[in-house]
C-alpha cells in the first residue's frame, strides 16, 4: 500500500487500518505500508486511531472486527515473525503478542530497520503490517516491487496521472487506486512473482482451467 503525500490520508488509515481483517489471513492485504515520508506523523496518527477502534472477538458475533488466526500452530508462527523481528533490531510500533486465552494476536505495525528484513521480505499471513517511508515516486515504486511477491497493490493518491504512471510501474496483478477488495469477476486475476502464474476472470479462465494439446503430424507421413 504506497500512500503518497497528495492522497486523503483519512481513507488510506483507515484502509490501512483494515488491512488486519480476518487476521491478516487474506492473500490481497497490502500488508506493507509505503508511506511519503513527509506525511508518516499524519498519516501514523490516523491510522492508530483506526486501529484503537478495532474489536477483536468471535468471527460470528456481528461486531467482531478482527477474527482470531486459523489454528495455534499458525500464531505461533506469527509469533515467531514477531520475535525475530526485534531481535534483528526492528522496531515494533504497536501490538507484537499473542491474546492470551485465544487464538487472537494484536494488531501489529513493525517499522523494519532495513529493507531486508525477513518481515518485509516474506509473508506472515498474519495481523502484522510494515511501515517504510519513501522520499519520491522512484523509491516508492523500487520498495514496492523489491519482494518476491506480486499478488496485489494499493496506489492512495488524487493525482490521476501519478495513479497511471505508478500502477503501470507495479509489478502486481492487481493494482487498486484509492480503494480495495473491489473485484470485476470478468477481469482478469492473478500475480506476479511467486504470487501465482497464469490469470483467472472472463475468457481468461477458459484458458487457465484447460488443458491444451498441440498434435504436430509430418506432412507427407500421412494421406
Amino acid at each position: 500500500m504506497i500512500v503518497f503525500a497528495d492522497a486523503d490520508l483519512d481513507a488510506a488509515a483507515h484502509r490501512a487500518a483494515w488491512q488486519y481483517d480476518d487476521s491478516g489471513q487474506v492473500c490481497l492485504a497490502g500488508t506493507r505500508l509505503l508511506v511519503e515520508q513527509s506525511v508518516r506523523d499524519r498519516f501514523l496518527d490516523r491510522f492508530h486511531r483506526e486501529v484503537d477502534d478495532l474489536v477483536l472477538g468471535d468471527s460470528r458475533d456481528a461486531d467482531t472486527d478482527i477474527a482470531p488466526l486459523a489454528h495455534p500452530d499458525h500464531r505461533a508462527a506469527v509469533h515467531g515473525f514477531v520475535e525475530r523481528a526485534r531481535v534483528a533490531g526492528d522496531r515494533v510500533v504497536r501490538g507484537g503478542r499473542p491474546v492470551d486465552g485465544s487464538l487472537h494476536y494484536e494488531p501489529t505495525l513493525i517499522e523494519p530497520l532495513s529493507n531486508d528484513s525477513e518481515v518485509v521480505q516474506r509473508e506472515v499471513f498474519g495481523p502484522v503490517l510494515t511501515l517504510q517511508t519513501f522520499s519520491d515516486e522512484a523509491e516508492a515504486i523500487a520498495l514496492a516491487n523489491s519482494t518476491a511477491y506480486g499478488l496485489s497493490a494499493i496506489v492512495w493518491t488524487t493525482s490521476r496521472e501519478r495513479a497511471e504512471r505508478v500502477g503501470r510501474a507495479l509489478r502486481a496483478g492487481l493494482v487498486w487506486v484509492n480503494t480495495f477488495l473491489v473485484r470485476d469477476l470478468t477481469a482478469p486475476f492473478g500475480g506476479c512473482g511467486i504470487s501465482g502464474i497464469g490469470r483467472e476472470g472472463g475468457d481468461h479462465a477458459i484458458d487457465f482451467h484447460s488443458d491444451l494439446t498441440t498434435l504436430m503430424i509430418l506432412d507427407d507421413s500421412v494421406s
